[in-house]
């Protein structure tokens, strides 16, 4: 794929994920609010990926997709485990950095 195409896809993605984080603000339903958080933290992790973004562009990228993943397992309907001490401070590592 040429990098005019490439970065073509890159921007449409971008524009669908925009689209998704509008129906997630407009949907209220616990479950659906969940998938939309996942799908939009995978796509800021592709765009976070694709080098016809600057560097700065791609950083805030993958700290939106830490945040969206984030925001996914507070709406997880099946909870994992409780977490430690260390996978939250890692955590709030990764939103401050």
């Amino acid at each position: 794929m040429d990098s005019a195409a490439l970065a073509q896809a890159s921007t449409t993605l971008w524009l669908a994920t925009l689209s998704l984080m509008t129906a997630y603000m407009k949907t209220r339903a616990p479950a659906h609010r969940y998938l939309l958080a996942r799908r939009i933290a995978r796509n800021f992790q592709t765009l976070g990926q694709q080098e016809c973004f600057s560097g700065d562009c791609r950083r805030r990228f993958l700290k939106l997709g830490m945040r969206w993943e984030d925001t996914a397992s507070e709406l997880d309907p099946q909870p994992r485990e409780p977490e430690g001490w260390v996978e939250r401070a890692r955590r709030m590592l990764r939103r401050l950095a």
